[in-house]
């Protein structure tokens, strides 16, 4: 009986003993459970949230945002997943717009996977034209950036001392903006853009004239191969004192003292600009425009001709540009060009 009764304690112990561990394992995998709701599941907004993440943002607080914002379930599962993966978080403006686990937001912002806005500058835009995009894209006034590009001509003076502005040297390229950048450090990009354009061209000096040439050739031709031509034109007709005679620049200079109209008229090239290069010998004062790679390379090689005028590409119903040598030549030029005109308003 003795026997019997040591054996029943056994038992007893023994069942108290499975039970016990069975709850435990119940509650593991209960709390298993738990946090692989809160990691794994897709939580977060369906419509557009942004979060702006300071820079020194400590992953606490960065957690605490993402809660708060209802990006994430927890910001405590934030601070694990941050235990677990390591790597640096970065600071900027996120956009978040979809249900997504908290491993997913996680790791967009340790890729730095900001919200940025894109922003394309045609090749041959001025600093007006350039305003215009920004403020389409929603940057602020177009006049800002213009104030900007006259204020900020400091950023390029170890390039060019005479710059006024910083015409001709904001690099037209597509670029990502953050939401939140200011027109001045949208102007600073750009440069720095040219700069490292100037560096793989081995643009190392000149540059008032290279780029001044550049933009005058960028907004002659679109087509690459007359490129050089046309600065064969423009630096023979330096070279013989004789008037550059460019309707871009005019133009420019129109719109730099608020006379532009929209379309040039006969009138319009006797008004005085300095950009006037119907009245004034030589380059205009600096840039018109803001060339691209392919109009830099011309300014810098133009090819070796005698041509000294063109009817640029522009103007003629077959889209290429004609040259010639001499003054009777390009009349001629000037009149099949007309008459092309004529007959291609006629159909």
């Amino acid at each position: 009986m003795a026997s019997r009764r040591r054996t029943t304690g056994r038992s007893r112990g023994s069942s108290w003993g499975r039970t016990l561990a069975a709850v435990f394992v119940l509650l593991l995998l209960a709390a298993a459970g738990a946090v692989a709701f809160v990691v794994l599941t897709p939580y977060g907004p369906t419509q557009q949230t942004f979060i702006e993440i300071l820079p020194g943002s400590s992953t606490v607080r960065i957690g605490r945002q993402l809660q708060e914002a209802g990006v994430i379930r927890s910001q405590y599962a934030f601070v694990a997943m941050r235990w677990v993966q390591h790597g640096t978080l970065k600071a900027g403006d996120y956009k978040f717009d979809h249900p997504a686990p908290v491993s997913e937001v996680y790791d967009r912002i340790r890729r730095g996977d900001t919200f940025t806005i894109e922003v394309t500058i045609p090749e041959g835009s001025n600093m007006f034209d350039i305003g215009n995009r920004l403020e389409q894209a929603g940057f602020g006034p177009s006049q800002t950036f213009v104030n900007v590009a006259r204020q900020e001509a400091g950023l390029i003076s170890d390039l060019d001392p005479q710059a006024k502005s910083l015409e001709g040297y904001l690099f037209p390229d597509t670029y990502r903006i953050g939401p939140k950048e200011q027109m001045p450090q949208i102007a600073a990009t750009m440069v720095k853009r040219f700069r490292q354009t100037a560096m793989q061209l081995g643009l190392k000096s000149d540059f008032h004239n290279v780029v001044t040439l550049g933009s005058l050739v960028e907004r002659e031709t679109a087509l690459e191969d007359e490129r050089p031509l046309v600065a064969s034109v423009l630096e023979n007709r330096l070279e013989k004192q004789m008037p550059l005679m460019t309707d871009p620049a005019v133009i420019y200079g129109l719109q730099v003292t608020g006379q532009w109209r929209g379309t040039i008229y006969a009138s319009d090239l006797q008004r005085d600009t300095p950009y006037n290069t119907y009245m004034h010998a030589g380059m205009p004062p600096g840039p018109i425009a803001n060339p691209g790679v392919k109009s830099l390379r011309a300014a810098m090689n133009p090819a070796q001709t005698n041509y000294l005028y063109f009817v640029a590409a522009g103007d003629n119903p077959q889209g290429k540009s004609v040259f010639a040598s001499t003054l009777e030549e390009h009349n001629r030029n000037v009149a099949e060009y007309r008459s092309a005109m004529k007959k291609a308003g006629a159909r």
